[in-house]
């Protein structure tokens, strides 16, 4: 019998793509669909606009109208409350991250057999507050415990880790992909967002 597939395409700056992860671990455990994890990089400003805030929440920067605010505050109550739920720490991000180093770094994780570890460190300490995933030593650091060759990330970040990042987006529009988390079927039926989980396990067991 054929080992079933899916899709799952994640961003490391999107808190509901990170709610997604350990159900998506439960998925593959209990189905036996061999899950193929791939970076979708948001551009938030151009739908929710941008702002920088301090440690405290004050405001330093800011291109949102009101509608946008109110979108984004309901977000992170609505995704801190599912944390809780779950046992996750959630914290607030401080400005609009460049996730595509980060997104790379997954590309190259799946390279060297330490995808998991590297995507557990870096969704458990980017929403801490504690790893910056604009910083290529820092990932490098990252890739190193989990268990691929560190040393070689910049090389292929500022290379063939880059193309390949923007193959991986170009096929995943024209598969209509626009969020995350995002579960593409290998028959092209696309499910955006976690609450989906259910209805994927039921097709899976089918």
């Amino acid at each position: 019998m054929q080992t079933p597939t899916l899709t799952l395409y994640i961003d490391y700056k999107s808190p509901y793509a990170y709610l997604a992860k350990d159900p998506a671990y439960q998925l593959e455990r209990e189905t036996g669909v061999a899950i193929d994890w791939l970076p979708y990089i948001l551009d938030i400003p151009a739908y929710l606009g941008s702002a920088k805030v301090d440690a405290e929440g004050r405001v330093l920067e800011e291109n949102r109208n009101p509608h946008q605010w109110r979108r984004v505050k309901y977000s992170y109550m609505d995704v801190r409350r599912e944390a809780n739920r779950v046992g996750l720490t959630i914290r607030g991000t401080q400005k609009i991250w460049d996730s595509s180093l980060a997104g790379i770094g997954l590309l190259y994780a799946k390279r060297h057999g330490a995808f998991r570890a590297y995507n557990d460190e870096v969704y458990d300490r980017f929403w801490k507050r504690d790893l910056d995933i604009e910083s290529a030593a820092a990932l490098s650091d990252v890739l190193s415990r989990a268990g691929a060759d560190g040393a070689g990330f910049a090389a292929y970040a500022e290379g063939e880790g880059r193309e390949e990042l923007k193959s991986v987006q170009a096929v995943a529009e024209a598969k209509g992909v626009f969020g995350v988390p995002s579960f593409l079927l290998s028959d092209g039926a696309l499910y955006w967002g976690r609450e989906h989980l259910p209805r994927l396990r039921e097709l899976l067991a089918a």
